[in-house]
Formats: structure tokens, C-alpha cells, sequence
């Protein structure tokens, strides 16, 4: 059965007919067929779009109001995205359909190139109706159900790739009037062909399903890709890219694939946990560390109180223990020397900030020195992962070791410039030799 024999009769073309008849003895023109044909089709296309018109405004206005007592926001978003509009132009073509053939006798060559021609524009239109319903089944979902905010828009794109990929299919059958089922067994030689074509949305859907099987990526993670610029917030995931909106706004555009293939770094474990890490160090120079004795304790006790606890409950325990005190992993430090006081002040300090977070683990530890000084790395965790406070937090910190180091006697490294070793000399008006004035010692060269 072909596409014109699936077309039913219809009394309201044979009475068109008639009347179309009867206009042109009116008017005196001369009954052609090829005139009758040309107004006939000028009526119904006129009366198709008045239809499809009528019919459009009283299903939306009729679903609006049904929509939008029980549901406003589904109906707002209906309308906004067109919804209804793009599946009511549906109907101007099927009227055509259904009253065109009547306008011909026989084998006409123009009534079967229109009805052709309407055919591939009904099934074009009938895929873009699809396609808008299948993208508003995805938003709603997307908004009330994906929670997670997984990466399901390749999934989405998928399946209009393979809806239009159908469409052109019936639309060469119907050109070329032959069967998609040869059509489709033809394209079996081009398979490799469409292979290439489509290989990155091949990929793109492969990356998609393992972004949401495994849970890597989500829409709204900061990621950071060491083999690209991107580091900023994950703001789209389409079937062929990932847009990364970087901290300077601007936007940077991967394959999906390569996040798969490659490395990234997701920071979401990071802002869920609500802490961020602190971990840097800061280096002294070693001739600064020296022993210290009780005395130099008690003076420092009584410049930083925070230090009493500490100090009082190492001397108590005496002995083997009096460099480390087992019983307070989160406190380590000595009283031998003026480091190993600072670190136990440190300690406490980070202990005693509001902003560090105190059920994560705080650290202040020597590292190996190298030819610059001995590194002291601070490890703790911000109770606030936001990146301005985290900036804030960490700066204040180093801020207030840089002030109170030298206190504890300790040299902040720093390489020596012209500004550590300037000489001055003054001329004696005698005419004597110049002699250099008196210099502080200076540090030996690194």
C-alpha cells in the first residue's frame, strides 16, 4: 500500500470540488483542469492553515487551562519551551494530505511531487515535535528527579541523533520512493564511514554513561584538567563536549572522552566534606635552632600563655617523655629546643582558631632540609571550603608565623640582597684613609 492509498476519502474535497466548479462558470472562465487544480490546492492550503490554526489555539488554550490549575509551573514551562506550539504544527499537513489528492485526476506528475513534498515536511515536523517533547521529559527530570546532577544530556542528545538519523532515512525513501528497509541495508557498505563520522559521539555517549554509572562527574563540580587550562565549575555535559566555566568567567570546552582517557581532578569530595586542606611550609634557616633551658621556657610561657598547658604537663612527665607527649598526638613538640617550642605553640594555636577545623587532623612537622633552610609544613583543615575565606584563613596563618618566629629566635629564610650587606663609608676630613662603619654579623651565604 503506498503513502497516497493510506490517504481516506473525504466528502468535504468532493464537495470543495463542486464548488470550485461552480465558481469558475460565475466568473466565465473556461473550465481547465490545470486552473481548477491550481485553485483548488490554493483553497485547501489556505483552509489547512486556517484549520491547523483553529485547532492549535483551542488545544493549547484547552491543556493551558488544565495544565495550570492542576500543575503552574509544568504549564509555565510548556510554555515557555514551545511545547504545544511545535506539536500543533502537526495538523496543517495532514488536512493538506487528506484533501490534495482530490484535486487530480490520474497520474498527475505535480500532485505527486506535492504530495511528496508534504510528506518529507510531516515527517520532518513530526521528529521536531518529538524532539521537543523528548527535551522537556529531559528538563523536568532533570530539575525534579536528577538530584545528583549527573551528566545524563548525552543520553538526551542520543536520542535526537537517532531520531533525525530515522527522519532522513523516511525522507530519502520517500524522495526516492523505495522501502527504508533497502535503504538501511545499503548504508551496511558506509558503516565504517559513518564509524569515523561519528566517532566523537560515539565516544561522547560511551563517556557519558561512565560519567553517570560511576558517579565522576556532575554539573556544578570544580574540576581541574592538568593537560588544559580548565579549572573552574563544570556548567554543561553534552553528548560532544564539557564546558568548564574557569574562575576568570571564561569558557573552556573539552571532549568527553578525554576526561576518561586522561586525568582530572574532581574537587566535589572537597566542597561536600565542608573542609578544606591547609598544607605549606615555610622555611628557617638552620643556624637560627638552638637548645634551649628553663628559664628561656618560662619567659616565653609568660609571653604566650597558650603555651602553659603544654609546657606544664611535659615537665611533669619528665624523663624519656620530655620531648613527646604521647597522650596528645594532636600537640607535638619538644622544650629542647626554641623549633621545638614553636611547633608545640603552633599546635595550639591552630587548636585554639575558631576557623580550623578540629575533627580533621592538624599537623606541624619539620621536613628535610635542603640547601635553603629546614622547611616546617603546616597540615590542618579550614572549617569553611569557600575559596575567599580559605585564602583568608591560610594567609592570616603565615602572617602570624612570619610575626612570631623571630620571637622564639627563630630566621625566616630569606635569600641575602644588596639590602642584608650594604657597607658605608665615611671620608675623614683629615684626608685619612675611609674606615667602614661597625655591621651587624649577617648570615652565612645559602
Amino acid at each position: 500500500m503506498t503513502p497516497l492509498e493510506l490517504i481516506p476519502s473525504h466528502q468535504v474535497a468532493q464537495w470543495l470540488l463542486r464548488n470550485i466548479h461552480h465558481l469558475l462558470d460565475i466568473i466565465g472562465l473556461e473550465k481547465q483542469k490545470t486552473t481548477e487544480e491550481i485553485i483548488y490546492v490554493a483553497i485547501i492550503v489556505a483552509a489547512s492553515i486556517f484549520i491547523g490554526q483553529f485547532v492549535s489555539t483551542i488545544i493549547r488554550l484547552g491543556v493551558r487551562k488544565i495544565v495550570m490549575v492542576r500543575n503552574p509551573d509544568l504549564g509555565h514551562q510548556l510554555v515557555e519551551r514551545r511545547v504545544l506550539v511545535r506539536c500543533c504544527r502537526i495538523i496543517p499537513p495532514l488536512v493538506i494530505l487528506a484533501l490534495l489528492p482530490f484535486a487530480f485526476t490520474g497520474n498527475s506528475l505535480l500532485n505527486t511531487i506535492l504530495i511528496r513534498t508534504l510528506l518529507v515536511y510531516t515527517s520532518i515536523v513530526v521528529c521536531m515535535a518529538i524532539c521537543s517533547v523528548a527535551s522537556f521529559v529531559w528538563m523536568r527530570f532533570d530539575q525534579k528527579r536528577n538530584t545528583r546532577n549527573l551528566p545524563i544530556r548525552g543520553v538526551l542528545d542520543t536520542i535526537l541523533g537517532i531520531l533525525w538519523v530515522i527522519t532522513v532515512i523516511i525522507c530519502v525513501s520517500i524522495i526516492v520512493d523505495k522501502s527504508p528497509a533497502v535503504l538501511l541495508t545499503g548504508l551496511g557498505a558506509f558503516a565504517a564511514v559513518l564509524m569515523l563520522v561519528f566517532k566523537d559521539s560515539i565516544l561522547g555517549l560511551v563517556a557519558g554513561l561512565q560519567f553517570s554509572q560511576n558517579d565522576i562527574l556532575r554539573v556544578g563540580d570544580w574540576i581541574v584538567v592538568p593537560s588544559t587550562i580548565a579549572n573552574g565549575i563544570v556548567i554543561d555535559v553534552t553528548l560532544t563536549t564539557v564546558k568548564v566555566q574557569n574562575w576568570d568567567n571564561t569558557i573552556v570546552t573539552l571532549p568527553p572522552y578525554s576526561l576518561i582517557s586522561g586525568a582530572m581532578q574532581n574537587w566535589r569530595g572537597m566542597t561536600e566534606s565542608g573542609h578544606r586542606q591547609i598544607a605549606r611550609t615555610i622555611k628557617f634557616e638552620l643556624y637560627s635552632i638552638k637548645s634551649v633551658d628553663d628559664k628561656w621556657i618560662d619567659t616565653m610561657t609568660a609571653m604566650f600563655p597558650i603555651l602553659k598547658p603544654y609546657v606544664d604537663n611535659m615537665r611533669k612527665q619528665g624523663g624519656e617523655y620530655h620531648t613527646f607527649d604521647p597522650s596528645n598526638t594532636a600537640v607535638n613538640g619538644t622544650l629542647d629546643t626554641n623549633m621545638g617550642l614553636f611547633r608545640a605553640y603552633m599546635c595550639e594555636w591552630l587548636l585554639a582558631n575558631p576557623n580550623i577545623t578540629k575533627d580533621e587532623q592538624i599537623l606541624v612537622r619539620l621536613m628535610a632540609p635542603d640547601e635553603y633552610g629546614i622547611p616546617l609544613q603546616i597540615w590542618c583543615y579550614t572549617s569553611i571550603p569557600n575559596w575567599t575565606v580559605y585564602e583568608a584563613v591560610q594567609s592570616a596563618m603565615f602572617e602570624h608565623i612570619i610575626v612570631t618566629a623571630p620571637l622564639f629566635g627563630l630566621n625566616v629564610y630569606n635569600e641575602s640582597s644588596a639590602v642584608d650587606t650594604t657597607t658605608v663609608s665615611l671620608v675623614d676630613h683629615r684626608g685619612t684613609d675611609p674606615k667602614p662603619l661597625p655591621q651587624q654579623p649577617t648570615p652565612p651565604a645559602a
